[in-house]
């Protein structure tokens, strides 16, 4: 009866003993699970790290492109801005041509057989030295008929254009009413006169030459 005791015994002690027990054998694989779980962290941890740089590629990319897009967008602006310029300050010297010159055409067609030296005056007026001294010429030339007719006009201004544009050099058609009153025509006689003046711009306006002074003292 006792041998089957101490059987009992030794099956409990090599059970004991024994190191591939079920204790053992989850410890092992806890140890297993927490490597893989360490080594699972640090893959997440890599691919959230990529992610997050992808994220701040695309960002940056976008910045770029926006900054990019606003130089573009500022660089059209400003170059439509200085067209726009160009185009006003040339406006506003054609008009400014075409005023001096209907002034100045107003002004020569208006005279006075009675007071030759006041029409002379306009007739000169701010002309360059060339030009002052072939008008001086010429007014000098129609004396011998407007003193005789006993000539006077007057002149209202109707409108002038821009012929042509070179560099500052502006060649402007001016057209004025003239009533003409003469020995000829006591009653007077109203009419249109046309001059071609060319002023320089660069020289405040310089009077360089005229065309039309023979025609608007032409006996009618």
């Amino acid at each position: 009866m006792s041998t089957p005791t101490v059987n009992a015994e030794k099956r409990t002690t090599e059970t004991d003993d024994d190191p591939t027990t079920p204790a053992t054998e989850s410890a092992t694989q806890a140890g297993v699970n927490g490597a893989k779980g360490a080594g699972g962290d640090s893959m997440l941890a890599r691919a959230s790290g990529v992610t997050l740089g992808l994220k701040q590629i695309v960002a940056g990319v976008v910045v770029l492109g926006m900054i990019a897009a606003i130089g573009i967008l500022g660089f059209v602006v400003a170059d439509k801005s200085d067209t726009v310029s160009t185009m006003q300050a040339e406006a506003a010297s054609a008009a400014t041509a075409q005023q001096r010159a209907l002034d100045y055409a107003t002004g020569a067609a208006e005279m006075n057989y009675q007071d030759l030296a006041a029409w002379n005056e306009r007739l000169t007026a701010n002309t360059s030295p060339e030009l002052t001294a072939k008008l001086t010429e010429a007014s000098s030339s129609m004396e011998q008929v407007i003193v005789p007719l006993q000539w006077t006009s007057t002149a209202q201004p109707i409108a002038a254009s821009v012929k042509s544009h070179e560099g500052d050099v502006y060649v402007v058609a001016a057209f004025v009413s003239v009533m003409t009153k003469n020995a000829q025509a006591p009653d007077g006689v109203q009419s249109t006169a046309s001059y071609t003046v060319t002023m320089d711009s660069s020289k405040d306006w310089l009077i360089t030459d005229v065309g039309g002074i023979d025609g608007a003292v032409a006996p009618r």
